[in-house]
């Protein structure tokens, strides 16, 4: 099944376009949707969700109509938002109980099963008596994957999962995306370039509204290999440097500026040649070096 995103197109009654013609196309497997707060990624999300509708263009997932057939999309969606609620005082058990009633499994042994199933997937089983409200981030993050699971979707979409985690949570997150992009669509809203990195093969990231770059994590890679250099500097001279080069990105470290700096050739001037990396190809992107 492929998700085909074309031409999409979303303006808020305040002026701004949250997508400006977006085309993407994203097959079975683990896809990183990488841009910064505000590039349009939760716009899109929401929109591929059915939670809201679109100005113009046309979305299809596999033979569905996702744009004007929502009823048939929410059958095959699981949804994990960057935020969601849950009943307070309402157990994890009880509550995926009610989430698959919802969805459609009115036969209770079946629906004990699932729930069963899906507790020890996200490894929640020796907690599924407790309230959900009374999880850690993680373990809320990890019952929202099972709330999501619900109904063997066919499209996975994630909002910003990992804000937050330690890393341990982090990784436990990872496992379980990576375990369900085997055999699935699964989409990763972020704006941390290590979830990419580590999770996805296809990425695309987004700016304003638009799709900067849509591909392959390695083609990525490619378009900046051999073209980065780096040197520590001191605060004072940053801004001087920061006029005379191409400055991808600045960091601290240890105290004192790390640069990278985007070049064809060798700059000298104490630049040494950096290995290249994805945080590379985002800022470069965003800064419109490439």
């Amino acid at each position: 099944m492929v998700l085909q995103i074309n031409n999409l197109s979303k303006q808020y009654k305040n002026g701004v376009h949250a997508l400006n013609n977006v085309s993407i196309t994203i097959e079975k497997g683990m896809f990183g949707l990488l841009g910064p707060n505000g590039a349009g990624k939760s716009s899109l999300m929401r929109t591929l969700a059915t939670l809201q509708d679109a100005d113009s263009g046309s979305v299809s997932l596999g033979d569905i109509d996702v744009l004007n057939d929502k009823t048939a999309v929410r059958k095959v969606l699981g949804y994990l938002p960057q935020e969601f609620g849950v009943y307070p005082r309402t157990s994890a058990v009880d509550l995926l109980d009610h989430l698959a009633m919802l969805k459609g499994f009115g036969n209770g042994s079946e629906r004990k099963e699932i729930v069963n199933h899906l507790l020890n997937k996200v490894n929640l089983y020796e907690h599924r008596k407790n309230a959900v409200s009374s999880y850690s981030g993680g373990m809320r993050q990890r019952f929202g994957i099972a709330q999501c699971l619900i109904g063997n979707p066919k499209l996975v979409i994630v909002d910003e999962p990992t804000a937050g985690l330690d890393p341990g949570e982090r990784n436990r997150f990872y496992n379980i995306l990576s375990e369900i992009g085997e055999n699935v669509i699964v989409i990763l809203s972020t704006h941390i370039v290590q979830d990419v990195r580590e999770l996805c093969t296809q990425m695309a990231i987004m700016n304003n509204g638009k799709v900067l770059f849509s591909g392959n994590t390695d083609d990525a890679l490619h378009q900046i290999k051999g073209r980065v250099w780096e040197r520590r500097v001191e605060k004072t001279e940053l801004a001087d440097f920061q006029n005379r080069y191409k400055i991808i990105s600045s960091k601290l470290v240890s105290g004192k500026p790390l640069i990278h700096a985007f070049a064809e050739e060798e700059l000298g001037d104490g630049f040494q040649k950096a290995e290249e990396n994805l945080e590379d190809v985002f800022f470069a992107k965003l800064n419109q070096l490439i």
